[in-house]
């Protein structure tokens, strides 16, 4: 394959963008002469056809278990072994990157596309796919056995409440309790551990939000779908950036979203403290948050207890 991916790149014109098609026909053409020297079957031929695009055009060996949409974490704990998770079971896969600049080519790409940047100097970073699934990212020297990538994906399509109270995560009497408090204007908190299904439960009690609010939404890196809402807003942070970029916080962004109309009045000012949370959904102010939290923070006559 490696010898294929290195023709059709001599033959690409890196001084332009390519379309998809034109280097799918690329990548037969050479897979065609490849054919004449040796054997090839048919079924392997396809499958060398996606490799080789994959590894141009995508994210190499990783953009097959991306394409799976049962999956929902992969794993890669240096160049040679690769994990994912699949109905709660963790697996690891045949597959491994060919090298480790391979994979660090891949990992600079992810972090490149989200405006990061991630180095032996700042070894940590995290961004999101297109697709919306969350990155994390750490380099050696921090990663003892070669860089670590985390890659946590999320449904195409958000859960629906009526979907976990049929599936009976959630009773009917809880859901329509939750509803009432949602459009009263009540602080809900969403804590739990690491895939506990916090963003899942945050984007389907979006469903009760009123329709006619005017909704901000702050985040450390973009992930929340929230359902049916016109009037919505979403801001990201930022990391400061090799080209001189400022950084944008939390902080800064709330700050600046006290001054968007969110729906609700601020009147908690001067109580926003050092934050440590994954996001929130802030036409609302946060008080000190001491966990990981996904949080709704409303601020009519309700306050933080």
């Amino acid at each position: 394959m490696e010898q294929i991916r290195k023709r059709v790149l001599g033959q690409l014109d890196m001084g332009r963008e390519h379309e998809d098609e034109e280097i799918l026909a690329v990548i037969d053409e050479e897979i065609c002469k490849e054919a004449r020297e040796r054997t090839i079957p048919l079924n392997w031929r396809k499958e060398l056809r996606m490799q080789v695009f994959h590894s141009l055009r995508k994210l190499d060996v990783l953009q097959e278990l991306l394409n799976e949409d049962d999956i929902t974490e992969i794993m890669v704990n240096g160049e040679e072994h690769i994990f994912y998770e699949r109905a709660g079971e963790v697996v690891e896969w045949e597959k491994s990157f060919s090298s480790r600049e391979k994979l660090e080519d891949i990992i600079q790409q992810m972090v490149g596309n989200h405006n990061r940047m991630v180095n032996e100097a700042k070894p940590i970073a995290d961004a999101r796919l297109e697709d919306g699934s969350r990155v994390n990212v750490v380099l050696p020297p921090v990663a003892l056995d070669g860089p670590v990538v985390s890659i946590r994906k999320f449904p195409k399509h958000p859960i629906l409440m009526e979907q976990m109270v049929a599936q009976e995560s959630i009773s009917r009497e809880c859901a329509d309790f939750l509803d009432m408090l949602v459009k009263a204007g009540y602080n809900i908190f969403i804590s739990g551990g690491t895939g506990s299904g916090k963003t899942t439960f945050l984007n389907a009690l979006s469903e009760f939000i009123p329709k006619t609010e005017r909704i901000i939404t702050i985040e450390d890196s973009a992930e929340l779908q929230l359902q049916g809402i016109a009037n919505l807003v979403r801001l990201e942070t930022r990391n400061e950036g090799a080209e001189g970029n400022l950084a944008i916080s939390i902080r800064d962004l709330i700050r600046t979203a006290l001054r968007m109309r969110p729906d609700t009045p601020h009147n908690e000012k001067g109580k926003i403290k050092a934050l440590k949370k994954e996001s929130l959904h802030p036409k609302y102010t946060p008080a000190l948050l001491l966990g990981r939290f996904h949080f709704v923070l409303q601020q009519k006559n309700h306050p933080v207890r």
